[in-house]
Formats: structure tokens, C-alpha cells, sequence
């Protein structure tokens, strides 16, 4: 597999595209793709994630410089940015229930139309849901979650684009990389093909359309 300058991967993601970003509070996130991205001033961008971080990391990044009009998230309380530019109705956000977003992301990789939840009954994250009843209980039905472009981050790949994740990295990016049309993969190191061990690989080559060049060193 070739690899490309983050430049290059900010040119393929066009303006107003539904993007995934893997990450927990910017750990795990791929922070030379979103600084190439805010570089070309990408804008209207829909982010599904686990959240927008805080301000001048990882998504916050994304949020600061505008290129995002909406955002499907487990929380934005660690973010000031994105609550003033909600309450100004200058960025939409959609609220999920972390575990409901993970599943919606899991379903659209799996090629399901949704899952059903008993989480958020009787909650505002019920309102406009549909509730179907199964064996007796009440279930919402949470559609699947798919974005035409996946942007994730590993510790580790090879030239086939086998991505091995560390620790808490492994919480959302895995889910992404089969729930995007294409997947723009960035890793802390490139190693030669047969340094990974096969049962050591989370996502497989198969997966990746794209792997960022290895980082430059100082």
C-alpha cells in the first residue's frame, strides 16, 4: 500500500461529508489528519465520535476553526467551545448514550439497520424514537451509524495496512474502520510486513483505503 501526506488525506474529505474520528478525548485520535484538515479549512462537516474533546485538541480542533456543522457524540461537557456554539445554534449536536452510539456504530459496520435499546426510556433521548415491544418489554429502536469517510489511529501498521490499536484506542476506532465508505488509517509507526504478528492485528489491511506516511522526526 502507498502512503499519502496528511495533505493529501485532507484533500479527500470533501466539504459537508459525514466523517467518523476514533478517539477518547483525543487519545487515539488522528491528530495529523485533523490538523492537515483545519489546514485546508474543510467545512460542514458532520462528526460522529465519542466526543469533541476540549478546545485545541483532537476534535476540538475541528470545532475552534468552524469546519464542523454538526456532531453526533456521547458528551460535550469537556468542550466550552461546542456548548457556546450549540446554545448558539451555530453547531447542531446530537446526545447518544455512549454504549447506544457504540452499537450504532457497530450495526453500520455490520451492515444492520439499527439496534434496540432499553437505554434512554422515559428520557429526552427517547423523544422522536421509535419503541417496539419485545417479549414483553419496551425497546427504542436506535438506527445504525455510517459515515462516507472514517478517520482512525493506530499504534502500529504495516505497508498492507494492518493496524494494531493500544490500550483505550481500541474503544472506538475498530467500529469505524467498518463503518466508513473509506478509511484513512495514521499510525505512530510503520514496521515491514511480517513484523506484526497476524494474531496480533485488531484491524486488517482489508479495511484500510488509505495509510497517512510515517510521521517525520525531528
Amino acid at each position: 500500500m502507498r502512503t499519502i501526506s496528511p495533505a493529501i488525506a485532507a484533500e479527500l474529505v470533501p466539504d459537508g461529508a459525514v466523517v467518523m474520528i476514533g478517539g477518547f478525548m483525543g487519545v487515539g485520535s488522528p491528530h495529523r489528519t485533523i490538523a492537515a484538515l483545519v489546514a485546508r479549512r474543510v467545512r460542514g462537516l458532520t462528526v460522529i465520535a465519542n466526543d469533541t474533546a476540549r478546545p485545541g485538541v483532537g476534535i476540538g480542533k475541528l470545532i475552534g476553526a468552524g469546519c464542523v456543522a454538526r456532531v453526533i457524540v456521547s458528551h460535550i461537557g469537556t468542550n466550552l467551545e461546542t456548548q457556546k456554539l450549540m446554545i448558539e445554534g451555530k453547531l447542531a449536536v446530537e446526545l447518544v448514550p455512549q454504549g447506544t452510539l457504540a452499537e450504532r456504530v457497530r450495526a453500520g459496520g455490520a451492515g444492520l439497520g439499527g439496534v434496540l435499546t432499553a437505554t434512554g426510556l422515559g428520557t429526552l433521548a427517547a423523544e422522536g424514537r421509535q419503541v417496539i415491544q419485545v417479549d414483553g418489554r419496551d425497546f427504542l429502536v436506535e438506527p445504525a451509524l455510517r459515515a462516507d469517510i472514517g478517520l482512525i489511529a493506530a499504534r502500529s501498521a504495516d505497508y498492507a495496512g494492518n493496524l494494531v490499536y493500544s490500550l483505550t484506542a481500541r474503544n472506538f476506532n475498530p467500529l469505524m474502520a467498518m463503518a466508513a465508505d473509506m478509511v484513512i488509517a495514521e499510525a505512530n509507526e510503520i514496521v515491514p510486513l511480517g513484523v506484526l504478528p497476524p494474531d496480533a492485528v485488531h484491524t486488517p489491511g482489508t479495511l484500510i483505503d488509505q495509510l497517512l506516511e510515517r510521521p517525520q522526526v525531528a
